[in-house]
């Protein structure tokens, strides 16, 4: 990337939240270059006294910022230079889960090794390992349950990461979570399983795999699961 690309796309994004602000700041620029991975600039701004923890309104950190965008070095930077690698935003989201949203392997093991806490949940109860799952991440996922990422665990809907997989068809992130101990029974809120959400979604093929993975045709909502029955009895 060229200076001139990344000073253009730093002007950008701090246009972006001038509209939110009343007037640009330097820890808005430090934020700014860490987000188009300007690691000369962010180092030269840590030099010069600025908070590498300092947050936007929405909690956001210069290591989130960087994280986003898979910028390894200004990562590696900022976590040499103190960076809390498990700063919370807002929305109770962590550079952990940051990476798991965007599917970045290498980050993340970074970041694992740095202590991030793979248990840290947003406010809406999701931990990394749901966000790899449900966007289809499987080496991420295969990644995070290798260092003891607990399967069970559900969000505030009663959603659990197999539950996800399988509302988005991720057939091999559901044979990975099965491997790894997930309940295949697990209800939500509205008494949806891993089977009934793949059935709603036609999955036939995936609600078969998940039967002979145990998967129980009576557990559930009761119109889907005379489906299954017809579906996928054994």
């Amino acid at each position: 990337m060229s200076k001139f690309t990344i000073i253009a796309l730093a002007t950008a994004l701090m246009f972006t939240e001038l509209t939110l602000a009343e007037e640009p700041t330097t820890e808005m620029a430090f934020r700014n270059f860490a987000a188009v991975g300007d690691t000369n600039s962010v180092r030269e701004l840590i030099d010069s006294g600025v908070d590498v923890d300092v947050q936007n309104r929405f909690g956001k950190t210069a290591l989130m910022m960087a994280v986003e965008t898979d910028s390894m070095e200004t990562v590696v930077t900022l976590l040499a230079r103190g960076a809390d690698v498990n700063k919370r935003t807002v929305a109770g989201c962590t550079a952990l889960t940051f990476a798991a949203e965007n599917g970045h392997e290498a980050i993340t093991a970074l970041l694992l090794e740095s202590g991030a806490d793979i248990t840290a949940r947003t406010r809406a109860g999701w931990n990394a390992l749901m966000i790899a799952s449900r966007h289809g991440y499987a080496q991420l996922v295969d990644q995070l349950l290798f260092v003891g990422a607990d399967p069970n665990v559900a969000d505030k809907r009663g959603q659990t990461a197999l539950m996800y997989a399988a509302d988005n068809g991720h057939v091999d992130i559901v044979k990975l979570l099965a491997k790894a101990g997930a309940d295949m029974n697990t209800q939500d809120r509205s008494g949806s399983t891993a089977l009934t959400l793949a059935l709603e979604k036609g999955n036939t093929e995936l609600a078969s795999i998940l039967r002979s993975l145990a998967a129980a045709p009576q557990i559930g909502n009761l119109e889907i699961n005379t489906n299954a029955n017809l579906i996928v009895s054994d």
